[in-house]
């Protein structure tokens, strides 16, 4: 997945990590739309999507790696260091909101990435890690379809026959084989036909 980050931030700038871009301002901000799909308001009846509640979850992953590499740049220590850090066994429990606002104050607080917060998110959030990989791959893939598809001009079409693009990307993953060695590529020829005949 750390592969993958740096490659998707390359694409967007070639030296991102000396950009000193606000990655723990993305990830509040994302746990904010997160809440959204959650609901809180409480004069209102809501009904949680978690299906959305989940994609929020891997949108604040994809910032929270690229916050990381600032913190150790070379990807196997990063990567091992992650790992100790991702015990969902070991996470404490928590209501979803409690998990979001904890991992949005330590972003605000620290300008940084927690995994340790991350992982109690996940956990309350019922996303396993093999389910963190599978849909984080799908969103990545998701977003290099975007930037080949015209995203940082403007000319992408993120709805797609009334839907946006998440939601497609959510029924396409429950298609396919996320072990399968080609399933990145899989991923990409599925949105790539849906978007080709929903717009």
């Amino acid at each position: 997945m750390l592969e993958m980050q740096s490659k998707m931030n390359a694409r967007v700038h070639e030296h991102w990590i000396d950009q000193n871009f606000a990655w723990y301002r993305a990830v509040w901000i994302e746990c904010g739309e997160l809440m959204d799909h959650v609901g809180y308001k409480w004069w209102k009846k809501q009904d949680p999507d978690m299906d959305q509640v989940q994609l929020e979850v891997i949108d604040i992953w994809h910032f929270g790696m690229s916050a990381l590499f600032k913190t150790e740049p070379d990807l196997e220590a990063l990567a091992a260091s992650i790992s100790a850090d991702l015990q969902l066994d070991q996470a404490v429990d928590a209501d979803i909101h409690e998990a979001t606002e904890a991992l949005a104050q330590h972003a605000l607080q620290t300008k940084s990435f927690s995994v340790p917060h991350f992982t109690v998110l996940m956990k309350a959030c019922g996303l396993s890690p093999e389910a963190l990989y599978r849909q984080y791959v799908g969103k990545n893939v998701l977003n290099f379809f975007r930037q080949d598809n015209g995203y940082k001009s403007g000319t992408y079409i993120k709805l797609w026959a009334g839907r946006e693009d998440n939601e497609h990307l959510v029924e396409i993953l429950e298609t396919l084989d996320a072990s399968a060695t080609d399933y990145p590529k899989a991923v990409y020829e599925a949105l790539s036909d849906r978007y080709q005949t929903a717009t």
